[in-house]
């Protein structure tokens, strides 16, 4: 974990840190900015998970460190894990310790507008240029323990307001709809993007009609509240931990189909550049090995339920 990464919490910022719950859980140093009007609008299906690991002991937000409370979060695994942008943003630093105090090792940094940026720090490879936008889920870096660490990790940091003040990224995520560091995602009607498809490719291979333009209105939510229904879930529309696990296949190489392009999607999302047509051969079979190596999963290029979880988290 960070021997450093340290950051001086503000006033502010510590008075909400003595226990006031700030999006049903308690955060350590969140800004009152953080909350939201309505957390559930938030489950949009913009932001993912920017690392597959575990939290280190000591690893967590506002952990003590001898220039100040730890400001971020730390995920572990080994050197070389993929790092991914946990949502479409710019890259507006790329150095040693991001430019700001406290940090070291590779760093990046990205701006997603709103006054809220990520950091990721202690990197052992770059893998996107400076000043290149980037999209949610795209591989940005190689996780490494560049700096002063005591192994490989990922230390990641939400900065909302500008950049400088920090909040706590485990609760910040979550109101997104992401379980840092791993777990199936939340989304919510109303959200867009790649995972929607995803979603919609899947419910397709079960019987649906839907378009899948990415787009989770009405038609599909009601094609998910079926399906929750049929299989004894509650039927609240949000595709969760719970949902999930019944509506992901497993797929092998020979396979084809809607599921197929869902996987294809998936992948997309995560850098992978396939042709979405919904057959499952050799080179979406590599792309699922490539993928599954880059996390530390078992590279057999099965897409069972461990790698459909890394994909869609």
């Amino acid at each position: 974990m960070c021997e450093s990464c340290g950051a001086k919490l503000s006033r502010r910022r510590a008075l909400t840190g003595l226990g006031i719950s700030v999006l049903g859980m308690t955060a350590l140093g969140a800004t009152i900015s953080a909350a939201p009007a309505s957390a559930a609008t938030l489950k949009n299906a913009a932001w993912c998970n920017p690392a597959l690991g575990r939290f280190p002991d000591g690893g967590h937000y506002g952990a003590p460190r001898p220039g100040g409370p730890h400001a971020g979060q730390d995920v572990t695994n080994s050197t070389g894990t993929a790092v991914y942008a946990a949502a479409a943003g710019t890259v507006i630093r790329r150095s040693w310790g991001g430019g700001l105090g406290g940090r070291t090792g590779n760093a990046i940094v990205l701006s997603h507008g709103g006054g809220i940026y990520t950091y990721y720090g202690h990197l052992d490879a770059y893998r996107v240029a400076l000043g290149k936008s980037v999209s949610a889920g795209q591989r940005i870096a190689d996780m490494g323990a560049t700096g002063n660490v005591t192994g490989p990790h990922l230390h990641f940091e939400v900065h909302s307001g500008g950049l400088g003040p920090t909040v706590n990224p485990v609760p910040f995520l979550a109101a997104r709809g992401v379980d840092l560091g791993g777990g199936w995602p939340r989304i919510d009607p109303g959200a867009r993007g790649a995972t929607v498809t995803v979603i919609q490719h899947l419910l397709n291979q079960r019987g649906s009609e839907l378009v899948a333009d990415g787009n989770y209105g009405s038609v599909s939510v009601t094609a998910v509240k079926r399906f929750q229904q049929t299989n004894g879930l509650a039927d609240d529309g949000q595709v969760g931990p719970a949902t999930w696990p019944k509506l992901v296949p497993s797929l092998n190489q020979g396979a084809r189909g809607h599921h197929v392009r869902g996987l294809q999607v998936a992948l997309n999302k995560r850098s992978a550049g396939l042709l979405v047509d919904g057959e499952f051969a050799g080179v979406t079979a590599t792309a699922v090995r490539d993928f599954q190596r880059a996390n530390r999963l078992v590279a057999d290029g099965n897409a069972g339920p461990i790698t459909w979880r890394a994909l869609v988290g």
